[in-house]
């Protein structure tokens, strides 16, 4: 059988024309045009970025600080989680205590020493470790109260260890300066 060669297809004029005018429309790229352009950074250094990220973590911070400020157990340290330590704040908030008032005092000694007499100097300090001794008691006295109320409330054998120094040390920081802030008015004992 002689072979003979297939018929080529017919040519559609249509698709040829149209292909060979449009072509690429423009030249080439080099190659360190090729590399320029696939050139990004690994993170994006946008000031807008930044900015963006920056006012998310302020917002972020933010809440926090309102939810540790309102006693919201998710956000509070570990120093402060806890019912235990929540009702040790309680109980602090609730009473009046000496100790309170040891910053107001240092900066009236302070102001005292600046008079120029001596005596005024010297009885301003007196007064002041003479105020500090009450402290110290009132800080012992406040850590037996917390300790024997804890007790009281949560059984003898369940109590944290260290709550009465939570509350001795609570009571050294003036009322509006606490964190948490108090959540009960003076003379709301917790029960």
């Amino acid at each position: 059988m002689p072979h003979t060669p297939a018929a080529p297809a017919p040519k559609d004029e249509s698709t040829e024309t149209e292909t060979s005018a449009t072509g690429k429309g423009r030249p080439t790229p080099s190659r360190a045009e090729r590399e320029a352009a696939r050139k990004r950074p690994l993170v994006p250094d946008t000031k807008e970025a930044k900015a963006r990220q920056r006012a998310e973590l302020a917002a972020k911070r933010e809440k926090a600080r309102q939810g540790m400020a309102a006693g919201e157990e998710k956000y509070l340290p570990q120093r402060d989680k806890g019912p235990q330590r929540k009702f040790v704040r309680d109980f602090v908030d609730a009473g009046w205590h000496l100790a309170e008032f040891v910053m107001p005092a240092m900066i009236l000694v302070i102001i005292a020493t600046l008079v120029p007499v001596v005596e005024v100097q010297y009885y301003a300090l007196l007064a002041l470790w003479g105020f500090i001794v009450f402290v110290v008691g009132d800080m012992v006295y406040t850590s037996i109260r917390v300790r024997s109320a804890a007790k009281t409330k949560f059984g003898e054998g369940r109590v944290e260890k260290g709550l009465g120094w939570y509350g001795a040390m609570r009571i050294v920081q003036m009322r509006f300066l606490r964190l948490p802030k108090p959540q009960v008015k003076r003379g709301e004992y917790p029960a």
